[in-house]
């Protein structure tokens, strides 16, 4: 990977080299930490942070399911995010700031180890760099939400998706999907995931899911466009004869399916729905509707 030149780590700006945990840090055994993802776009007016205020509130809430009390305020973090891409001089990348239990003591309970932070961010472009992907039903599925907290984003729900892209290594496939508990379509790895069926937009219900900050923005943005969107359970054979699929996520993007277990999707050509999302989403990011500016978070870049 890209690197800059400032990590910032428990209060202080570090180079990026210099920011290290002990061996013992107690998430670094356990996967008790919470993390988002978070980007920023070049904008003709300096790079533009998305959603951030909606990420940062987002990580609190995971934090707090954990017993993490963060040491710092929203405002500060909000901040910190600023000014880390300002100090690297970055004008597109990607934020990553993760809260973690550090080093005290060994054992499942984290209560008493210090509560850590960093962030860091850096040059990333796309995370799935085809116009389309071909993705398979993993054999694992998505959390059980009675098992965890379904809607946060912590570390330790990440080994689910890791062992779902470790599936994927000599297959001409790009991405896994989920299904949930029910046998229902939950997510991609690392993605939410939308049907266009005769017209209608359909995506799984939350419960199951992470709530999604980019779902969230293209459930906007589809009803802008007159689109009716329906959250509901949606089976794989529904899926396979669906119109068009497309995912959506901080680091996907607006990423259109090409197929399902080997089933075409459609007519085999990007559909104009999600052409149309895609296109309208990349002009949000960037600054270019008026309408939606108040999701950016402007970076002033000359400092």
């Amino acid at each position: 990977m890209e690197t800059t030149d400032f990590i910032w780590h428990n209060g202080k700006f570090v180079p990026w080299n210099e920011a290290q945990v002990h061996a013992l840090t107690h998430t670094l055994h356990y996967g008790g930490g919470a993390f988002e993802g978070i980007r920023f776009y070049k904008t003709e007016n300096g790079p533009a942070i998305f959603r951030l205020e909606e990420h940062i509130d987002r990580l609190f809430y995971s934090s707090e399911t954990i017993g993490m009390e963060l040491p710092y305020t929203r405002e500060e973090l909000k901040d910190v995010m600023i000014e880390l891409v300002a100090m690297n001089h970055i004008d597109q990348g990607y934020i990553r700031p993760l809260s973690y239990y550090g080093y005290g003591k060994v054992g499942v309970n984290p209560l008493g180890n210090p509560v850590e932070m960093m962030i860091a961010c850096w040059p990333w472009g796309a995370y799935l760099p085809h116009d389309r992907v071909d993705i398979k039903t993993s054999k694992y599925i998505r959390v059980h939400p009675r098992s965890t907290v379904a809607d946060a984003k912590l570390c330790g729900h990440y080994l689910n998706g890791i062992l779902a892209s470790l599936e994927l290594r000599g297959t001409h496939y790009h991405e896994s999907l989920f299904l949930d508990f029910e046998g229902n379509i939950a997510e991609g790895a690392g993605e939410n995931l939308f049907m266009v069926k005769d017209d209608v937009i359909y995506t799984p219900s939350l419960g199951n899911i992470l709530a999604g900050i980019t779902r969230e923005t293209i459930m906007e943005i589809l009803g802008d466009m007159g689109f009716e969107v329906v959250e509901t359970t949606i089976t794989l054979e529904e899926a396979y004869a669906a119109d068009e699929i497309f995912f959506t996520g901080t680091a996907a993007e607006v990423t259109p399916v090409r197929s399902i277990d080997d089933h075409i999707i459609g007519n085999d050509e990007m559909g104009p729905v999600s052409a149309k999302v895609k296109k309208f989403y990349h002009a949000l990011i960037r600054g270019q509707l008026p309408k939606y500016q108040h999701y950016l978070t402007m970076v002033n870049n000359s400092k």
